[in-house]
Order: C-alpha cells, then sequence, then structure tokens
C-alpha cells in the first residue's frame, strides 16, 4: 500500500466558487449576495491576504492609473477626495467591502487553484487547490467563476539583459519591490516608460539623488487633476450615492468620446496631446524625440500621471528622460547603443508584467483538456464548448471594474435564469461558420503581444466580439435576453 505525497481532502459542495479575492472576486462575492441570495458560494484565494493585485504590488508611488469613480464598485460610492488614488486607499477600499459586506467570511485564504474538471452527466466541477502544506483541497460547484485576473503573479517580465552579472548595484523589478530598497540620496534608472515607470519617476525622485527613465520608444502620457472638481462638488451638495453615479456615467461618457475620437481621427488627436505635453513640460526637453510615440493614440494604452507629476519632476531638474538602447549592463551602470553611459546605484526594470490564462489553471471537459486558444470568448466572459464557467476581465479602454460589474450581474442572471427553467448546465456554442477567429485583443503593447496566443480568440461579430464598449455592454449584458440562441442549456442526467 502506497502513501500519498499529496493527500486529498474531501470534498465540500458550493453552488458557486469564485476564484481570487481582489477587486474583482469581492465584487463577485457581493453581486451573488445581492442577486442570487439562496446561492451558496466560496472564494479561494491564492494568497494569504485580500486585494490581489493592490496588495501584491508594493513599488512606491503605486497608484490606479483609472479615476475611482469608474474603477470603483457600482454599489459603493468612493466618498475620498482624490479620484486618482493611491495604491494603499484602493487597497483599505476592497477590503473594507468584503468586510461590510460580509465577503471576508467566504473567502479560503492560501487556496491555490491548480485544476478544475466538469463532469457533465453530474453538471458538476471538481476543483483542486494547493495548500501550503502540499495537501490538495477538492470542492465541487455547480459554476466557476474565475475572478484571478490575467497576471501572472509569480513573476514580472524582465527581457535578457547583457551583463547583468557585472553591475555592482542592485536590479529590481517593481512587481518584486521591498521596503528593504534603499534609494535616498542614490543615482536611479528606471528601465521602461509604460504606467509603472511613469508612477515610480516622479516619487523617487523625491528623496534619490536623480531619476532616469530609461525608454526604447515614448508613449502617450497625459497629464490629469488628482482630484475631480465636479465631483466633489456634487458630493459636497447631495446624497453620496447619486454624487457617485452622476460622476460614474460622466467619465464612462468623456473616456467613450475620447477613445472614439482617438480611433476615428488619430492624427489630429496625436497632434493634441503632444501640446498638452509640450503646454506642461516647456523647454525642459525634447518633446519630438521623448514623447512622441510611433504608434497612434489607444493602439496602447494611455499613461496618466496625476497633477503632471512626472513632468514637474523633469522641470525641476529631479528625472531626466533617456531614449535609446542598452547595450550591456557593465559594473557601474549602463552603456548605451549610442555610446553614451549612465551611472546607476540602483536599476529599476520597469519592463511589464507577464499574462497567464485563467490563473494557469489545468481545465478539462469531460475526460479532455480544454485548450485557451481553441475557444472562443462569448460576450468576453464564457468560453465556446466550456459548461457553467465565467471570467472576469476588465475593459483595456477603460477601467477594469466597469466591465466586471457588467459581467457579475450577467452571471447572476444566467443563474437565475437556469433556476427558473430548471436547467443544470450552460453552455455557449459557436454554429455560425461565417464568424472568423481574431485575436482576444487588438493592442500592440508588448505585454499582450508576447502572450496573446495563450488566450483564446474572439469572433467577427456578436455575441463573440469583444467591442470594449460600455454602453454596449450595458445593453447586452443587463438587459439582452440571456437566451439568445448561442447560449445552450440543458439538464444531464446521472448516469
Amino acid at each position: 500500500m502506497t502513501t500519498r505525497t499529496s493527500p486529498i481532502s474531501a470534498a465540500e459542495h458550493v453552488d458557486v466558487l469564485v476564484v481570487g479575492a481582489g477587486l474583482s472576486g469581492i465584487g463577485a462575492g457581493y453581486h451573488l449576495q445581492r442577486h442570487c441570495p439562496k446561492k451558496s458560494y466560496a472564494i479561494l484565494e491564492g494568497r494569504d491576504c485580500i486585494g490581489g493585485t493592490w496588495d501584491l504590488f508594493r513599488y512606491p508611488g503605486i497608484r490606479s492609473d483609472s479615476d475611482m469613480y469608474t474603477l470603483g464598485y457600482s454599489f459603493r460610492p468612493w466618498r475620498e477626495a482624490k479620484a486618482i488614488a493611491d495604491g494603499a486607499s484602493i487597497l483599505n477600499y476592497v477590503r473594507d467591502t468584503a468586510r461590510d459586506y460580509g465577503i471576508d467570511q467566504k473567502i479560503r485564504f492560501n487556496h491555490r487553484v491548480r485544476r478544475a474538471s466538469w463532469n457533465s452527466d453530474q453538471a458538476l466541477w471538481t476543483v483542486e487547490a494547493a495548500l501550503p502544506s502540499g495537501e490538495i483541497a477538492r470542492f465541487t460547484c455547480n459554476f466557476l467563476f474565475m475572478c484571478s485576473g490575467y497576471y501572472n503573479y509569480e513573476a514580472g517580465y524582465t527581457p535578457e539583459f547583457q551583463g547583468t552579472e557585472r553591475f555592482q548595484g542592485r536590479i529590481v523589478h517593481p512587481q518584486k519591490w521591498t521596503e528593504a530598497i534603499d534609494y535616498a540620496g542614490k543615482r536611479v534608472v528606471v528601465i521602461g516608460s509604460g504606467a509603472t515607470a511613469v508612477t515610480l519617476v516622479p516619487e523617487l525622485a523625491k528623496t534619490a539623488a536623480h531619476v532616469t527613465m530609461l525608454q526604447r520608444s515614448p508613449t502617450y502620457i497625459v497629464a490629469r487633476p488628482e482630484e475631480d472638481a465636479i465631483a466633489n462638488w456634487l458630493r459636497r451638495h447631495f446624497p453620496a450615492k447619486f454624487a457617485y453615479g452622476v460622476t460614474r456615467w460622466k467619465n464612462v461618457l468623456l473616456g467613450m468620446m475620447f477613445f472614439n475620437m482617438c480611433r476615428r481621427t488619430p492624427e489630429r488627436m496625436k497632434q493634441r496631446l503632444l501640446q498638452l505635453v509640450k503646454k506642461e513640460i516647456g523647454d525642459t526637453c525634447d518633446v519630438d524625440r521623448h514623447f512622441t510615440p510611433r504608434y497612434n493614440p489607444w493602439d496602447q494604452r494611455l499613461c496618466l500621471v496625476p497633477n503632471g507629476d512626472l513632468f514637474q519632476a523633469l522641470k525641476q531638474g529631479k528625472a531626466s528622460v533617456v531614449t535609446d538602447h542598452i547595450e550591456t549592463f557593465t559594473e557601474s551602470g549602463l552603456q548605451l547603443r549610442s555610446g553614451t553611459e549612465l551611472a546607476a546605484d540602483l536599476i529599476v526594470t520597469a519592463t511589464g508584467l507577464n499574462l497567464q490564462v485563467l490563473g494557469n489553471l489545468a481545465l478539462e471537459v469531460d475526460g479532455k483538456p480544454v485548450d485557451p486558444p481553441r475557444t472562443m470568448s462569448y460576450k468576453g466572459m464564457m468560453y465556446s464548448d466550456v459548461p457553467n464557467l465565467a471570467t472576469a476581465f476588465g475593459y483595456t479602454n477603460a477601467s477594469w471594474t466597469l466591465k466586471c460589474d457588467l459581467t457579475c450581474e450577467y452571471v447572476c442572471r444566467l443563474l437565475n435564469h437556469m433556476d427558473h427553467h430548471g436547467y443544470k448546465q450552460c453552455t455557449p456554442r459557436n454554429d455560425d461558420p461565417s464568424i472568423t477567429a481574431t485575436p482576444w485583443i487588438d493592442f500592440s503593447s508588448g505585454y499582450v503581444q508576447r502572450s496573446i496566443e495563450q488566450f483564446p480568440k474572439q469572433g467577427s461579430k456578436a455575441p463573440w466580439r469583444l467591442y470594449q464598449n460600455y454602453a454596449l455592454d450595458l445593453m447586452n449584458l443587463r438587459f439582452a435576453a440571456v437566451d439568445d440562441g448561442v447560449m445552450r442549456f440543458s439538464s444531464p442526467v446521472a448516469r
């Protein structure tokens, strides 16, 4: 008789199993309690705390690059003065929401979900989660709701640089930042020009000797007031929920208008964005060289700098921008392709994140492995031929939570529809030969292009197409019929 090295516990059953206790997972818990009060649910979280991304990332200055009136939950008004909030405030908001609604009592921490198997005869998922002890916790559920995002929490992306072993200082990726990293009075080079880099540079510049943002190519950067004057006025004169709702719709509509203008008149919007940068930065540095991207606005996500803090650091001489390629790391810094040498005591590789599908979950349906790239995304949340499973993904051109809130509402509508009609299984199926598969996201950003082949495809038309449009999704997910002819319902009988 052999002994298992990783024993599996007896299965615990819930109606709905949610994976992830970050912004999306806590939102899912609220919606299930609100709209499906008779359903039992549990949330499995791989780490030991609530917050997801907002707890994981600890680098200096971490903040939202979306306003909190749209990044916040639809059901819980954001009451702080800052519209562009720091990471600690967002984390408190998520944790307070979990506590106030009792969602925190439904979370099983240190449960890292590894595999899920669907059995059509039983209309049941069997889910296995690894525990710190090495044991496997086992759950069964009727519906599996993945709210783990698409970042790999184990490690960020760092290119292969020549000579890193020669560098005498410290090299750190922002995803691995700790309080032990000392940058006061030191020469810092931040490699990258995305959202993380433009957040780090002005914050590090407050106490560092000097900070250099080293980029291969520029990014569109937009300055925006840290506080929303209209929102704060509304909150002073009206009830919080009303003020929050008005501000949320104001920001949604303005964001949609701006995105559509960028897509319809890209050259005009490009020139407008560059004019705003020149107004902010003056003659401090060469805008054409350092702030003029080769791509059109919203071909990649724009970077937001509250109160123009990055531009202020540049104007004050506390920071600088270099556009060049790295030839090699040296003992004292970096040698660039142009021949320039950058001295550094600390090098921060803000070079991006790694994406992963379904939290790297091994998925199978009736004994057959599911290969995500061979599936098609239904309404941006479910997968062709995969029953009773949904994922919460946010927008690339707007706040993450806008889409996740709608997704949670739809999942609840779907569950209630099934209960009302006595169905146990719902499966999106594509039987339309005219629908062609296209990439899941049409972004040219490096973090997307490195991983896009791992993700499900989207289709050429609804309901398989991702429109990245809140107004359309609102109509389709909140009001359109659940039984649309594409979603197939059934009630398997156990054999």
